[in-house]
């Protein structure tokens, strides 16, 4: 009972959060251009039947544009944690190549890891130029180095494992030593880092878009709405922060507690 509780527990976030994407990426559908469309005789409007969240300072409703900037965090979220991963698992894989060269990547490591995040964050993104791709670029290049320690550490432990020296003795292929006994270990990881590293991705994305480095204004980005929020929350317009942060924090939960309950189930 104590190890089929946590993969229930798994499956029970996976489904909610399967649910979750589908609704954000039927939204990209069903929403259509709603969240762009203006209403001037309904400019800040509070949150009432009408106006489910209430509506901006154009007379855009809050809920169409808040769906909205969650499925850009979305997309942007999953291709910055899943190029992360791809980085961390190729320079763990190369790390284990050579003592030289594991030396390189630990310095790597260690260097990318003592530079505060956000500061390395706002470097990348306004060195490229800001917009979608820089951002996504940015995060990926910024986030992979906590999981690359981890997948160097499984990799010389794995190559230096009983079953591993084995079957090289018997004359196995290296493409079959790293498929059949090595991928089958490191796959889990890989699915539960870039599941982990997905809520930093987001997180960051909003913040480099609300400083002004990241996606573009005219996106109904997370970031573009809390930015546009604080001109007008000291007036009373107490929706345009709280709608969009919470749905933010939503998210972030839901894929943080569903990479908890897959790792303890792994």
């Amino acid at each position: 009972m104590s190890m089929a509780q946590p993969r229930l527990r798994a499956l029970f976030s996976l489904g909610l959060t399967a649910l979750l994407i589908t609704g954000l990426i039927a939204s990209q559908w069903l929403l259509g251009d709603s969240p762009q469309q203006m209403q001037f005789n309904a400019r800040l409007a509070p949150p009432s039947v009408d106006h489910w969240l209430g509506t901006d300072t154009l007379g855009r409703e809050l809920w169409a544009r808040t769906l909205a900037g969650l499925a850009l965090s979305f997309w942007v979220g999953c291709l910055a944690a899943l190029l992360s991963t791809l980085i961390a698992l190729s320079l763990a894989a190369i790390a284990t190549l050579s003592a030289r060269l594991d030396a390189l990547v630990s310095l790597l490591i260690d260097t990318l890891l003592s530079v505060p995040h956000l500061i390395l964050l706002m470097l990348i993104a306004f060195a490229l130029g800001g917009g979608t791709q820089a951002v996504i670029i940015a995060v990926a290049v910024t986030h992979w180095p906590s999981l690359a320690r981890v997948l160097r550490a499984e990799l010389w432990q794995l190559r230096q494992a009983p079953y591993v020296r084995i079957s090289r003795a018997l004359g196995k292929s290296r493409w079959f030593v790293i498929h059949g006994h090595l991928l089958p270990h490191l796959v889990p990881h890989c699915l539960v880092g870039a599941l982990l590293l997905f809520p930093h991705a987001i997180l960051h994305e909003a913040a480099l878009t609300f400083l002004g480095f990241g996606l573009s204004p005219s996106q109904p980005a997370i970031g573009v709405l809390l930015a546009d929020a604080m001109r007008y929350l000291s007036g009373g317009y107490w929706w345009l922060g709280v709608f969009p942060g919470l749905g933010l924090l939503l998210m972030v939960l839901g894929f943080e507690r569903l990479s908890t309950h897959l790792r303890r189930a792994l």
